[in-house]
């Protein structure tokens, strides 16, 4: 079995760690990124769409047809950021990105890549917790094949990397005694993109995958 996938947000630290997986992995097929920016990577098995607006897909939604999977990558920091812009970033757009995936992809597998600390409950106190967890929710519900929300730690960027922010430069070179200390909180954006396709492949029974489950999937033969 081989995989056709949509990655959005490869112009940024995870979603370019995800993208350098699937170029990696026989097991995908073909990638097709959909962007707001060009990321300058060129290969056979990458397509890229450049998009500006993510909440309205009605134009290329044609070219969306026939992928096995969206892993979901974009996403923006909540520091500094008003509730209510990050509520329309994080929760909205990606709803109205997924729910019209669902009208041309109903058999896809969806991964959208959330956070360690997301509340499910909606009514904690960190804002940017009660969102996300209101997203995880609410994609779930979506008729998808399967949807699996994955909430990473700390990650690791992949060797060769641009897009990498500032605090994971600095501590880069300390992940080695981290990951000693707890080799489950700290993963490699390797370790998350392989639980991706991983977890395309065999499904896995909780929808809410945290570290640990990361970790696992990672390892699971395909």
């Amino acid at each position: 079995m081989s995989l056709k996938v949509i990655i959005t947000g490869a112009t940024g630290m995870v979603g370019e760690g995800v993208l350098q997986e699937c170029i990696a992995n026989p097991m995908i097929e073909k990638i097709l990124l959909i962007n707001r920016k060009p990321t300058g990577v060129v290969h056979s098995k990458v397509q890229e769409i450049i998009h500006q607006h993510f909440n309205d897909l009605s134009a290329i939604l044609d070219e969306l047809r026939g992928y096995d999977a969206c892993y979901f990558c974009l996403g923006i920091s909540s520091l500094g950021v008003k509730e209510d812009t990050y509520y329309e970033v994080t929760y909205k757009l990606t709803i109205d990105f997924a729910r019209q995936l669902t009208a041309v992809n109903d058999k896809m597998t969806f991964c959208y890549v959330s956070g360690a600390g997301t509340d499910s409950s909606e009514k904690g106190k960190l804002m940017w917790a009660r969102v996300k967890g209101k997203t995880e929710n609410d994609l779930t519900k979506l008729p998808f094949k399967a949807v699996y929300n994955f909430r990473p730690g700390f990650m690791r960027p992949a060797k060769g990397a641009k897009n990498i922010k500032g605090f994971y430069k600095v501590i880069d070179f300390l992940y080695p005694v981290f990951r000693s200390i707890s080799p489950t909180y700290f993963l490699t954006l390797e370790e998350v993109a392989k639980a991706m396709i991983n977890v395309t492949m065999k499904g896995y029974p909780k929808t809410v995958i945290e570290v640990k489950d990361i970790a696992v999937l990672s390892k699971m033969n395909t």
